[in-house]
């Protein structure tokens, strides 16, 4: 009997030590959150926004058509809807979602209906996706506050959450991808082939342009 009483404060403290750790896991998850936005080739959104502290990962993929689970050669021959979209994972607890929207914004040409830079095309228009009130009513301020910011008129969409679908493995990190591959510009390392297009692009030129010293990833590439 000794022993058993004995056991019993042990057994008490350990389970309370679980639940606090389980509280503590299921209060960290609450804090993370998702951002699903669209601005031109995903590679460069990616890389982007995995920079940003607080952002745990972003995955490249397609969003707000109208076929099931697209392939990269649908979506960018044109006619299924979708747009190259990018889901940004983040805990809220260390950036926040209008934080990530303004940068989004400022990290684009929101001004351009036809595409992105050099990317021409329907899937490569820029967009925002919400899932609730509280998420339109933000991205609504945040775009009407950019628009004012560059005195032109904002285009980019806000748009309902549809179904999101990751792109194939080859498009995930490629900007920062080991394998080789043939471009233009010659065979190169995946990381490399990303510097060029990006380059050749004038993704950063135009964002400088429009934007100044406001873009938050200028000088970054």
């Amino acid at each position: 009997m000794r022993l058993i009483d004995n056991l019993k404060p042990v057994a008490l403290t350990v389970l309370m030590l679980v639940a606090a750790l389980l509280r503590g896991h299921e209060a960290h998850a609450e804090t993370r959150e998702v951002l699903v936005v669209a601005g031109g080739c995903f590679w460069c959104v990616e890389s982007d926004f995995e920079s940003v502290p607080g952002v745990s990962n972003a995955v490249s993929g397609y969003i707000g058509g109208t076929s099931k689970h697209p392939t990269y050669k649908q979506v960018s021959k044109g006619g299924t809807g979708h747009y190259e979209a990018v889901q940004i994972f983040f805990d809220s607890e260390k950036v926040s979602r209008e934080t990530l929207l303004v940068m989004f914004f400022r990290s684009v040409d929101p001004t351009d209906a036809g595409g992105q830079f050099c990317d021409r095309g329907g899937s490569y228009r820029t967009a925002l996706f919400v899932s609730n009130t509280d998420e339109r009513t933000l991205a609504e301020r945040v775009k009407a506050e950019a628009q004012v910011a560059l005195r032109q008129t904002v285009v980019t969409p806000i748009l309902e959450m549809t179904p999101f679908y990751p792109a194939e493995a080859y498009h995930q990190d490629y900007y920062k991808g080991r394998n080789l591959v043939f471009t233009r510009f010659g065979p190169k390392r995946q990381a490399e082939a990303y510097k060029r297009y990006r380059q050749a692009c004038g993704r950063d030129e135009r964002v400088a342009e429009l934007w100044g010293d406001a873009a938050p990833f200028a000088n970054k590439h």
